[in-house]
């Protein structure tokens, strides 16, 4: 079984092209826009609440009451007077409806819409979202959403048995929401100046963009705030906004990466950065097998008795077994300087397992060999 672990083990080892660990690291560039975003230009959420018309059966039941009303409003709104308690109907199901509004959004964009059931709906398959508002965090209506619904499961009952596949009551509306309000410029700020923000807060890399954006920009004024955050003050608004903007997001600068080892115990994945280094350390790994099985005979009174007696009868006993095995303990060296995939190699040497490796991993970011931060997921 080990070695059937050891096959399934995937490793997955993202090398960043290094020379030295760290004065190959340093000489990595990367444009700024990819490790850093100008404050206040960032995607909103939109949250909307609609009825689902065209389900065969699968929708919510009488018990939604928040459904019918729904149900009756809407008619109503058509010049069809209808009372609640006249409605029993499982072909509609009520819905919530979620989409991303882009930085700067203009009327007629159109946006992917999901919507989730918030009833009993069984199924949302083969059903088509009526006319939805959606609205922002500021309650104000941003797009509105209608369309047929794409699900991407299904799910069947009879009697005494169902078959599921996926979550039938959650689908997409692909371009299913049009904005209706324009997103003005986001940018966070008075308008004299810009605000940076790091994807990843590192002292080392906002000090460094602070000073590539110093030598882009002469005439402004710029600073670290703190680990994620950089200000450019241009001292009063300039001519072009959105021109400067893309002149600072495309300055290279030379982000540091943080080393870390990431452990994904269900996959059996392992991801290390190949700045990821290790100390002298040696590995001893035993194996202890316990195995214990009960075997059950029955026991039969000898001889013929004259006299039965409710005492006197069959009797089950159990006889049970322990068997301990402990295989010899590999021992596995590992020197001065190695990676995370020599460990690995090393390890799948010895035929560990993958919760094995895990467990060596931890140990090994115990002892303080490790250089780096390990996360298990």
């Amino acid at each position: 079984m080990a070695e059937v672990d050891v096959m399934r083990l995937t490793l997955v080892f993202l090398v960043l092209a290094l020379a030295g660990a760290t004065e190959a690291q340093d000489a990595r560039s990367a444009r700024l826009k990819d490790v850093a975003r100008v404050a206040g230009v960032r995607e909103n959420p939109l949250t909307g609440y609609g009825l689902v018309f065209g389900l065969s059966g699968s929708g919510d039941s009488a018990r939604n009451r928040a459904t019918l009303q729904s149900v009756a409003n809407t008619l109503r709104g058509f010049g069809v007077n209808v009372e609640q308690a006249d409605l029993a109907s499982r072909n509609v199901a009520a819905v919530l409806v979620t989409a991303k509004l882009p930085a700067f959004a203009e009327p007629g964009q159109l946006l992917d819409v999901q919507v989730a059931s918030a009833g009993d709906a069984r199924s949302l398959n083969g059903g088509t979202l009526m006319l939805a508002p959606m609205m922002g965090p500021d309650g104000k209506v941003y797009a509105i959403a209608q369309g047929p619904i794409s699900v991407g499961g299904y799910q069947f009952e009879a009697i005494t048995a169902s078959v599921q596949k996926n979550h039938p009551t959650v689908g997409w509306i692909p371009a299913g929401a049009t904005v209706e309000r324009a997103v003005p410029l986001g940018v966070a700020g008075d308008g004299n100046s810009l605000s940076i923000l790091l994807n990843e807060p590192d002292f080392t890399t906002a000090q460094r963009i602070a000073s590539a954006l110093a030598a882009e920009v002469p005439g402004a004024r710029v600073h670290a705030t703190h680990a994620g955050k950089v200000t450019v003050d241009y001292g009063s608004a300039p001519a072009s906004l959105v021109a400067e903007i893309a002149r600072i997001e495309n300055v290279m600068v030379s982000p540091q990466r943080k080393s870390r080892v990431v452990v994904n115990e269900r996959t059996g994945t392992v991801v290390a950065g190949g700045d990821v280094r290790l100390g002298a350390v040696s590995i001893s790994h035993g194996e202890l097998r316990i195995e214990i099985s009960t075997t059950y005979s029955v026991s039969q009174p000898d001889g013929v008795f004259i006299r039965p007696s409710a005492s006197i009868g069959s009797v089950v006993v159990p006889d049970s077994r322990v068997d301990v095995r402990e295989g010899v303990a590999p021992i596995v060296s590992v020197p001065e300087g190695a990676t995370v995939a020599d460990l690995i190699s090393a390890l799948r040497a010895i035929h560990l397992s993958t919760r094995d490796v895990i467990a060596v991993l931890q140990s090994i970011k115990a002892a303080g060999a490790l250089d780096g931060e390990l996360l298990i997921q």
